[in-house]
Parts: structure tokens; C-alpha cells; sequence
């Protein structure tokens, strides 16, 4: 058995069952007779590069396949051309063609490290050292927040066509972040009381059974980790596999598990990724949402600006509203990280913004606790807050939302306005020659 298989092997111990479709097997869904013999394998072309994984639920209840390929959902978790450039498109599908699949796997793996498989200097600036090791299962960016990957949670039940983890997932593990040790990372906690949230992130940490996810998160009910006060867990279960919390042979034993985390006074925050009205639509979305907040956590919910998919005011207002309703909170709208296929998906930062406002709107104010348009980029996450003139020059209003260093926190800063901008590092600094990471440059590790 190759290493990877062994891998794979081993996380499928520890994940909730479901019936789910990759590149192997999609053609076997009967909804796929509705694309053409071209598109299929376009699909197996993009596939090479990027994780493409579907489940039953997915293609059972949330995709329109009467519009298709426009679907929101549809280009949410099936590959879309587009994803790779016209270069890159044409010498997969050649190989792919000729059945070569050596020299298919050296250029498969020869393009991702062209796609910045790890943004905003994840593997060389964020992940710390502990009792002279590299915690590879780690990000300590923000002073009070720690992530853990843990790495039975490295996979999800589909998979996102825009994920900006997406390296988690294609087999190279160089490029993989992940920690089999609970109590590396306790320590880990103990020994930095500055530390008060904890992010259990992934791929998907509720792609886990509950009697593996207890052994991370018991140990954060210790009096030794008190500090830790807010337990936060990144989940798409919710939108792609709401069974997790309602008829999973464990999901009541997951939420006494959340209900014990809670009673132990933890504040616990789902972190839940929704990216469309559509994933909320269905009464097994509906039931997991009760379910959860009865346990006493709470539902925020984040998703970023995607072309194709929600680049449309009404699409967020309709989604927010909806989000309310069910008693959920919205979180963040963030921009499109650059990263894998950002070509296809991102959105200019001025018509983020115009999406942002104009879906504001549209809603009371309890939507209102929504931040963004966001950039979770090197320095932190910077919010455009909007366009404005100063002395007749169009710039961009910002502010760090968070920061490396925490100083920078909260501090509106300019930049010239530029209309095909879609990230930071495209913008230039107005009224000064630096930004603000670029004048005083430091992270809370070495900040007064």
C-alpha cells in the first residue's frame, strides 16, 4: 500500500460515513448525463490539479441541474474550465489524453506550486515552534488566537472549487498542514496564557467522529488551559452534510459533547461556511441549526466574494436574511484569497465593495454584524471599508481588522483607487510611501 493510500486509509477510520464522488466515479451519477461528453472530461482535466470531491446530498439537494452549468452550486463543487489557465488546461489534457500518467503527475504537481498553494505566509511566518520543534499541525498569527489542524479533520464531506486549503487536499505533503497530538497542543496552550480563542480548522474538523474530536477538545476544559475561553470550530458540514448534527450515528453524542464544552463555561462558535442561499433551503439544514443551538453554541457564519457563484447584492442580502431567521449570526464577507484557481473566481475590491453595501442595504440591522469585504493577507485581515475622495483624488478606505501586530488594529489607512485590483499586495499606499506593516513592521511576538 502506497503511503498516501495508508493515509487516506487511516483518516477514513475516523470519518462520518457518506456516499461521496471524485474524479473516479462521478460519471456514475445519473445527473451527469445532462453534460456533454466535452465537459465531463474537462472536469477530469481540472481535476488532475485541484481536489474535487461531491456527495449524495449535494447532488441531491442542492443542485439545480435544470441550469446547468450555471448553477451556483454546480460551480461551487464540480471543476469549471476556467479554474486553470489555457496553458496549464491544454498540457494536463494532453497527458491526460495519451495516458502518460508519470509525466502527468511531475506537471500536475509542477503547476500547483505555481498557484501559491500556501497565501499569505502560512508555511514560513505562522506556524510556531514548541520545545524546539516545528508544530506542523499549528498557525499562531494573532497573538490571542491559535489554529489547530487536526488531522483525522484534514478532508471535507465535498469539497469547495474556490478552497484556499485546497493543498490540504491533493496528496503533496509538503504542502500539508496537520497534528495528531492533542497534547502537544495543550501545552502548547499552557505555556501561552495570552492565548483565549482556539480555531480548530481544516479541511473539516466535523468530518470526525465525535470520539475522536473529544480527545481535542476535553483537554480545553482543564482549570490549566481557564485562559482558553472561546472555542471556535470551521465547519461546512452544515451547508454539504447537515446529517452530521440530526441522523449521523453520533450526532447526538457530538452534541452532548458541545453541550458539555458550553456548560463547562466555554463560549463555543461554529464557524459555519455558507456561500449561498440555496444551502439553507432544505428542512436537513434547518433541523441541524435547531439541533446545534440548542446545545447553547453559537452559529456565525462567513463566506468570501466569489464570481460564479455569489457575486450578486441580492444573492448575499436573500442569504443573510435567511441566516437571521434561523437564529444565525452573519460574520464575515471576505475577498477571494490568492491562491489556486483566484483567476476564475475573484472579484475586483470596488465591486466587492458596491456588493457589500448595496446588500447592507437590503437588510435590518441584525444582519449588520457582518464584517467586510476582508483580506485575510500577510499582515492580517484588512477591511475595505469603502471609496472616498480626498483632495479630488479617488482612494480606497481600510482599516486592519486584526493584525499581526496588534498595534495596527482598527487603523484606518488610504490607498489609491485602482478598479482592477482584487488583492492588497495590487494597491498602492496613498498620502504615504509605506503601509502601515511596511513602517513599523513586527508581529505580537516582538510588539510593545
Amino acid at each position: 500500500m502506497s503511503t498516501l493510500s495508508a493515509r487516506n486509509a487511516w483518516i477514513q477510520e475516523f470519518v462520518t460515513d457518506y456516499k461521496a464522488y471524485d474524479v473516479r466515479n462521478f460519471e456514475s451519477l445519473p445527473q451527469i448525463r445532462k453534460l456533454t461528453e466535452e465537459q465531463r472530461f474537462a472536469i477530469k482535466v481540472v481535476a488532475q490539479v485541484l481536489p474535487f470531491k461531491v456527495n449524495q446530498y449535494v447532488v441531491d439537494e442542492l443542485i439545480d441541474w435544470d441550469n446547468i452549468p450555471e448553477d451556483p452550486i454546480f460551480q461551487l463543487t464540480f471543476p469549471q474550465p476556467g479554474m486553470l489557465s489555457e496553458e496549464h488546461f491544454n498540457r494536463v489534457a494532453d497527458l491526460l489524453k495519451k495516458g502518460d500518467r508519470d509525466e502527468l503527475e511531475r506537471t500536475v504537481n509542477a503547476i500547483r506550486l505555481e498557484l501559491n498553494p500556501h497565501p499569505a505566509g502560512q508555511l514560513e511566518q505562522i506556524v510556531p515552534t514548541f520545545e524546539g520543534q516545528r508544530l506542523r499541525g499549528v498557525q499562531h498569527k494573532y497573538r490571542e488566537t491559535a489554529l489547530f489542524f487536526p488531522a483525522a479533520g484534514q478532508t471535507c464531506h465535498s469539497y469547495c472549487t474556490f478552497c484556499f486549503r485546497w493543498a490540504q487536499f491533493v496528496g503533496m505533503e509538503d504542502l500539508k498542514f496537520a497534528g495528531r497530538e492533542a497534547e502537544t497542543f495543550a501545552d502548547y496552550l499552557r505555556a501561552h496564557p495570552g492565548v483565549t480563542d482556539v480555531l480548530f480548522t481544516g479541511g473539516d474538523p466535523m468530518v470526525m467522529k465525535t470520539r475522536v474530536f473529544r480527545r481535542y477538545l476535553e483537554p480545553l476544559l482543564d482549570p490549566s488551559l481557564e485562559h482558553v475561553q472561546n472555542i471556535r470550530i470551521g465547519t461546512k458540514s452544515l451547508a454539504y452534510w447537515p446529517q452530521r448534527f440530526v441522523t449521523d450515528p453520533d450526532a447526538d453524542e457530538l452534541l452532548a459533547l458541545l453541550e458539555k464544552l458550553v456548560e463547562g463555561g466555554k463560549h463555543v462558535a461554529i464557524m459555519a461556511h455558507f456561500n449561498h442561499w440555496a444551502e439553507l433551503g432544505t428542512p436537513m439544514v434547518e433541523e441541524a441549526i435547531r439541533r446545534l443551538r440548542s446545545t447553547g453554541v453559537n452559529i456565525r457564519t462567513q463566506s468570501p466574494l466569489v464570481r460564479h457563484i455569489n457575486d450578486s447584492p441580492d444573492v448575499w442580502a436573500k442569504m443573510w436574511k435567511k441566516q437571521v431567521q434561523l437564529g444565525l449570526i452573519p460574520y464575515y464577507m471576505f475577498v477571494e484569497r490568492d491562491t489556486g484557481p483566484k483567476n476564475y473566481f475573484e472579484v475586483p475590491l470596488a465591486r466587492a465593495v458596491e456588493i457589500y453595501q448595496e446588500a447592507v442595504r437590503q437588510t435590518s440591522g441584525l444582519v449588520r454584524t457582518v464584517r467586510g469585504p476582508s483580506m485575510s493577507a500577510t499582515p492580517g485581515k484588512i477591511e475595505v471599508q469603502g471609496v472616498t475622495e480626498i483632495n479630488g483624488d479617488k482612494v480606497f478606505v481600510l482599516r486592519m481588522i486584526q493584525g499581526r501586530n496588534p498595534a495596527w488594529t482598527y487603523r484606518p489607512f488610504f490607498a489609491k483607487f485602482d478598479p482592477r485590483a482584487t488583492w492588497i499586495d495590487e494597491l498602492e499606499p496613498y498620502g504615504t510611501d509605506k503601509f502601515i506593516w511596511e513602517a513599523e513592521p513586527g508581529t505580537w511576538r516582538n510588539a510593545s
